[in-house]
């Protein structure tokens, strides 16, 4: 239990330093926003937990794969914030048209011989 209590508080206090880098500075909150930091930590706490390479790689190709499909996400929201929406229509907006774009990951991923 322990443990799970030490993963969270890491990994909150890493989205907490990013958004408080983002108020100061958007750009360098971007940059760390950008960074994998979340993948890599991640596999690492898989590493601990497991210690299967190929478990670990399974989870960064799928990571590389779910990439794409969240990148339009980036674009979407700042687009729609400078025509004038409204941020939470935005975020909605901009996660729906993410899901459907994960959903279509996984559709096509299966025709193209990637599994994930």
């Amino acid at each position: 239990m322990l443990y799970l209590i030490v993963k969270a508080v890491v990994s909150g206090v890493l989205i907490a330093t990013i958004s408080e880098v983002a108020r100061r500075n958007p750009g360098w909150g971007g940059l760390l926003a950008s960074l994998p930091l979340t993948s890599l930590i991640a596999l690492i706490w898989l590493w601990r937990d497991t210690s299967d390479p190929l478990r670990i790689a399974d989870q960064a190709t799928s990571t590389f794969w779910f990439v794409l499909p969240s990148l339009p996400l980036f674009l979407i929201i700042p687009a729609m914030l400078r025509s004038g929406w409204g941020f939470w229509p935005t975020i909605l907006i901009a996660c729906a048209i993410t899901l459907g774009l994960y959903a279509a990951m996984f559709a096509f991923s299966a025709r193209l011989g990637i599994r994930l």
